[in-house]
């Protein structure tokens, strides 16, 4: 997703004296290395060194520039991390310029084979037309090291940059240096026991932060973990100028405030002219409800305005996006502000960053967590992404919840307007609005028992319907019947389908009322003959489930995209002359409760029989997305008890 915001250079800089030249300079790899590859020499990949240079400069124009330096020798002893490793992709851009490109083979006898400048390599990728340029590695052999390092001249990134400096595989030598002439003070924050920055205090003439760590170990990939935010990794930012003395250079009042400019700029009366004329082909009625308007407001931007990637000054004027239906993701933006200040509907700006790549840090300031917007409106207490066109109101992207994010509200003093920001915490959406249910009822041939007859009627509400729902009109009769019938062929692929009908398929319903497919079919596939009795796979009804193993400890939390609930509802008539036998191996509980004696993880299965009416319930629900490392036993219980039910075959006897 990625909604960058846009925050406008401040023109805080400013210096007395020049001092010595970029580290850079003097920076150079050993002409005759010797790398030994102790410690790892079994392993398939490692990194054998790894050092980051960043540094902030004022150039002999007086331009304020970056120069990023990165430096890596990899130890290469598989088929797959030759591969994976063969090309590497410098960070190439039309506004940036590589200042050092330098790349080498080291063979596991010792011999170097240095990269000449015919194999670094410039593409351009059709799609988006962006040329990139890479080393490309040749005579790589098991056992093999290989060692590059470049040095980009890039506009800077000061006000909040994220470094990596753990992977899935070892890494050995590493070290960060960070450069700045002496009046910008940068700030710094590790994380996930990443070590921290230290301030030199011997340099003289500019600043100077590192740190240097022998060994950062392998973070191996675990199911349902969000692996990017588990990584050791750096954020640094500005901080303080001391020659003008301007603090809290990233502060989020600053950003709040540039922001609300942006996109409040008062319109000309042409753009007004052109608003209105935009406003009525929207189908909406004045005096309807806040959450209608908005629904009605997000349904017509969705689907007639394209959503385009670029970056031109005609996709963010809304002149044009109003003329052409055709906007970048700035455009969009400005559009939804101007429709909402039009009708008058409360709203916040709500700036985040996706908690699978990184959690929001409520506690250190930097742009770096301000990667994605939502709108927040106060008196629905809702939320909807402008940029996303896969999800709708009420159902934002589900990893922009359930984390922190920077609240930016219109404030006003008289006629005099401005902003505010706070940080607040995005609440998720309840585990109640997103529901996959199974209305299933069950009746035998009379003739022949392995042959049912089932009625099913499937529903789905939240983000289980968020990726069909809206969508309907726009789907052909055709595909619609492939979708109805998909329910029943993914439990069976050879099924009859006698019946097939879709309930509230209109997209307006979408978080209103559930989606529903209505099936009768039958099917050879549940009930098997074993001499005078029949084993019936009632389990299978459900689907197949996912079962969790973990043949080691667990070393990395579960993050789920958002909390949902499973009703299963299964009604069986037992053939005439038969009974089930073994109808205790139905009921499974199990659950987890927080200190509250909050049900926050279940899976229940019960059964209530009637004559010859059994009712068979299996409900789970998942009322937390974030599940720590020491209740992780307690949701593996839970998840299997679904695959537990998957596995349940009831055993129809004579009676």
């Amino acid at each position: 997703m990625n909604s960058k915001i846009f925050v406008s250079l401040l023109c805080l800089f400013s210096f007395t004296t020049l001092f010595a030249q970029p580290f850079f300079k003097s920076y150079d790899w050993e002409e005759n290395p010797s790398y030994s590859n102790e410690g790892f020499s079994e392993k398939s990949l490692a990194s054998v060194k790894e050092k980051v240079v960043t540094e902030f400069y004022f150039n002999e124009e007086g331009d304020f520039i970056e120069y990023f330096l990165e430096h890596n020798v990899y130890y290469l002893n598989s088929d797959d991390a030759i591969e994976g490793y063969n090309k590497i992709y410098l960070p190439y851009s039309s506004d940036s310029k590589l200042e050092v490109t330098k790349a080498r083979v080291i063979t596991k006898d010792g011999n170097i084979v240095n990269l000449d400048e015919s194999k670094i390599l410039t593409a351009t990728d059709e799609e988006t037309n962006r040329t990139y340029k890479y080393f490309a590695f040749e005579g790589i052999e098991k056992g093999s090291f290989i060692e590059y390092y470049y040095v980009v001249n890039r506009y800077p990134s000061y006000k909040g940059k994220r470094l990596n400096f753990q992977t899935d595989f070892e890494k050995n030598n590493v070290e960060f240096d960070l450069f700045s002439p002496n009046n910008l003070i940068f700030k710094f924050k590790s994380y996930n026991g990443l070590t921290e920055v230290e301030t030199d205090t011997i340099i003289e003439n500019k600043n100077h932060w590192s740190f240097k760590i022998p060994k950062v170990e392998a973070l191996e990939r675990e199911p349902l973990a969000s692996y990017n935010a588990q990584k050791k990794y750096l954020i640094y930012a500005l901080d303080e100028n001391t020659a003008t003395n301007a603090k809290d250079m990233t502060s989020y009042a600053k950003v709040s405030q540039n922001i609300y400019d942006f996109y409040n700029k008062e319109i000309s009366k042409k753009v007004e002219s052109g608003l209105q004329k935009f406003l009525k082909g929207i189908d909406y009625d004045k005096d309807e409800t806040i959450e209608h308007k908005i629904k009605a407001i997000e349904t017509y931007i969705k689907t007639n305005v394209y959503l385009a990637e670029a970056g031109n000054d005609k996709l963010s004027s809304l002149e044009d996006i109003l003329k052409d239906k055709v906007a970048n993701e700035r455009g969009i933006i400005k559009l939804y502000t101007a429709i909402f200040k039009q009708l008058e509907i409360p709203f916040e700006f709500v700036y985040t960053t996706e908690r699978d790549y990184m959690l929001f840090d409520k506690d250190f300031e930097a742009n770096t967590f301000l990667n994605d917007l939502l709108f927040y409106f106060p008196k629905t207490k809702t939320y909807m992404s402008p940029t996303e066109n896969e999800s709708r109101y009420g159902f934002p992207p589900p990893y922009l919840t359930d984390t922190y994010g920077l609240f930016i509200k219109e404030v006003a003093i008289g006629d005099f307007k401005s902003a505010v920001g706070k940080i607040k915490y995005i609440k998720p959406v309840k585990a109640e609005n997103t529901i996959d249910k199974m209305i299933i009822d069950i009746n035998f041939d009379k003739e022949d028992l392995t042959t049912t007859n089932i009625n099913l009627i499937k529903s789905m509400t939240g983000y289980y319907a968020l990726y069909i729902h809206p969508y309907m009109e726009f789907i052909k009769p055709e595909d619609k019947d492939d979708v109805v019938e998909s329910f029943a062929k993914s439990l069976d692929e050879d099924v009859e389908i006698l019946n097939k009908k879709i309930h509230n398929e209109d997209p307006k319903l979408f978080g209103e009322k559930p989606l529903e497919f209505i099936l009768d079919f039958k099917s050879n596939a549940f009930v098997e003959k074993a001499g005078k009795k029949y084993l019936f796979s009632v389990g299978d009804l459900i689907g197949e489930q996912s079962e969790l193993y973990q043949e080691k400890e667990r070393t990395l939390p579960v993050d789920s995209e958002f909390e949902r609930s499973y009703i299963r509802t299964i009604t069986i008539t037992i053939p005439e002359g038969y009974s089930v036998a073994n109808l205790d191996d139905i009921t499974i509980h199990n659950a987890y409760k927080n200190a509250k004696d909050e049900k926050l993880m279940s899976f229940d299965s019960s059964y209530t029989l009637e004559g010859n009416i059994l009712t068979i319930t299996a409900d789970e629900h998942y009322r937390i997305n974030h599940v720590p490392v020491n209740i992780y036993e307690d949701y593996r219980k839970v998840i299997n008890s679904a695959a537990d039910f998957n596995k349940i075959t009831l055993i129809l006897e004579p009676k």
